[in-house]
């Protein structure tokens, strides 16, 4: 089972401020599959990969605007950290944290 398994509250810190969603990570059959409710809508991530401790994936959002976003996690236990990008803007930092496994 990869380290990521379960449901996280990110914090994305933006030139627009503080931003927080909610994180589902699931594995059936060997297959990772996630989704992220915040700010109205549940969106699913894609093309979600793991090697080791590290995870990446895309997500595109329509609120608070149309934006595709690239993130970059690594896992330490019941807390993750990295970044995430939405094309020619600047990376954000992600900081996380489980909240149930």
């Amino acid at each position: 089972m990869h380290t990521i398994v379960g449901t996280w509250l990110l914090r994305m810190k933006t030139p627009i401020g503080a931003i927080g969603a909610t994180y589902t990570f699931e594995e059936t059959a060997g297959v990772l599959q996630g989704s992220a409710s915040g700010g109205g809508e549940t969106t699913p991530l894609t093309d979600l990969a793991a090697s080791g401790d590290r995870f990446t994936w895309r997500q595109r959002i329509t609120r608070p605007m149309r934006l595709n976003l690239d993130y970059d996690v690594i896992v330490n236990g019941d807390s993750l950290s990295g970044e995430s990008r939405a094309g020619r803007l600047p990376r954000t930092s992600v900081t996380g944290e489980r909240i149930s496994a």
